[in-house]
């Protein structure tokens, strides 16, 4: 199905978007108390627990996750509607995604874009990216998709 997809959504969808998602799970993996201390910036110390690395580490398995998941379904499926739906699934998650963050995140750090460090960009402008991206296409703004190719059937 991906090849059957508008190049630019095609693009993200099956290569930029699994690299961000594999560098989500590889940051708690190499460094948890950098991936713990860097999702709201503080002047106070952060203090790593053994359950916030858990949870940090669960959270870098959930991004692997993830992108292997995006790669199956775009790599394997041939039904449009199978593609369309789990857009819609991403859709709604990135909305919470950066909803979540902007939350915790308070107004004035949401709204200070040049404070911004790496992984509140990308947990909010790649993100809000992503899903536009995702609202473009299920719009139809990149142009229809690509006509399925039929493979021959092997005969027997």
């Amino acid at each position: 199905m991906a090849s059957r997809l508008p190049a630019f959504p095609r693009t993200v969808f099956t290569i930029i978007e699994p690299i961000s998602l594999i560098a989500g799970c590889l940051g708690p993996l190499f460094d948890t108390d950098w991936f713990i201390a860097s999702q709201i910036e503080t002047t106070a110390p952060v203090i790593s627990s053994e359950n916030a690395r858990l949870v940090a580490l669960q959270l870098g398995n959930a991004y692997g996750l993830l992108a292997l998941v995006g790669l199956m379904v775009l790599n394997t499926t041939t039904e449009v509607k199978v593609v369309r739906n789990y857009l819609i699934a991403l859709w709604i998650a990135d909305i919470s995604h950066v909803g979540l963050t902007c939350w915790l995140l308070g107004y004035e750090r949401s709204m200070d874009v040049a404070s911004w460090n790496a992984v509140t960009w990308g947990n909010v402008g790649f993100t809000v990216f992503l899903c536009l991206t995702r609202t473009a296409y299920l719009l139809g703004l990149f142009g229809p998709d690509g006509k399925a190719v039929k493979t021959p059937k092997k005969k027997t």
